[in-house]
């Protein structure tokens, strides 16, 4: 069983629902705290033991490859005005050299094309995806450990509640071994009442290179995109699939109110801001 050591991260998106916001800064660069969303990704996957990361941009996007570079004229001013703390911050947040790889895509034909789009990068070994817009504290960590034990290619997925289904892609649950499951089937948002289960796949996964073949046929789903779930769905025909219940909350950064609450979600465990925070809302609220 081949180690997971690369994650791609898909950040081509144009990130319209949070326009005019997005008009020039890419939407992953949009902060959570003080930590823009995209790093926040990278610190789950470097704590899981990634040592590889791919990222999958498009136009407009220099400011990602930017933020993961050095800034000498931003060390040295720090360094010169005794901000040593914020310096050894900056310092233990910058993966090493030769630690990230930028690749284009260059038409919006969905995630199926962004992730085929790393496939000279990540090469023949078996691979992580993250997806920038959600964020889920320690679910790589946890899908590695489901990888160790079941090898194959294996999907976080989380519960809705069954009105929501037809928004999402969803799994089907067979034979279960705690916190994971075999997935007997795929469909990507179903019409209502006819969803296989209620969980859904919720933006992270470990795939097997052969992935890339499937992809490179480059069949279009649902929107005229090409879908990784549908390439999903066909890599299934002749490998295991295991789904993981992420042990945790995802926020979905994607959407305004996802956004907010994960602002307040990550502040609230701040000691620095957590109590004042607290009585700030508890403020509003008493004036709402």
């Amino acid at each position: 069983m081949k180690p997971i050591r690369k994650a791609v991260l898909p950040v081509a998106g144009l990130g319209t629902r949070f326009l005019p916001a997005t008009k020039a800064m890419p939407k992953e660069m949009l902060t959570v705290v003080d930590r823009p969303v995209v790093q926040h990704v990278v610190d789950e996957a470097r704590a899981a033991g990634i040592e590889h990361f791919i990222f999958v941009t498009g136009r407009g996007k220099a400011v990602i490859e930017d933020h993961f570079d050095i800034s000498f004229e931003l060390d040295r001013m720090l360094q010169e005005r005794g901000k040593q703390a914020a310096y050894e911050d900056l310092k233990r947040d910058l993966p090493a050299a030769g630690q990230t790889s930028f690749t284009r895509q260059q038409e919006p034909l969905g995630l199926g094309h962004a992730v085929w789009c790393a496939r000279e990068i990540v090469g023949d070994e078996p691979f992580a995806v993250l997806l920038p817009d959600m964020l889920s504290r320690g679910c790589m960590e946890q899908m590695l450990g489901a990888y160790g034990r079941h090898g194959g290619n294996v999907i976080a997925v989380e519960e809705v509640k069954p009105e929501e289904t037809h928004q999402y892609g969803i799994v089907s649950v067979g034979q279960t071994f705690g916190q994971t499951f075999e997935i007997n089937g795929m469909v990507e948002k179903p019409k209502q009442g006819t969803a296989p289960s209620n969980f859904i796949i919720s933006g992270r996964y470990i795939l097997q290179p052969e992935i890339f073949e499937v992809l490179s046929h480059g069949r279009k789903g649902a929107g005229g995109e090409i879908q990784l779930t549908d390439a999903m769905i066909e890599l299934a025909k002749t490998q295991d699939f295991f789904g993981m219940r992420y042990e945790g909350r995802t926020y979905d950064t994607g959407s305004k109110l996802g956004f907010l609450t994960a602002n307040i979600a990550y502040a609230l465990e701040r000691e620095d801001l957590g109590a004042p925070l607290r009585a700030e809302i508890a403020r509003l609220l008493a004036q709402a």
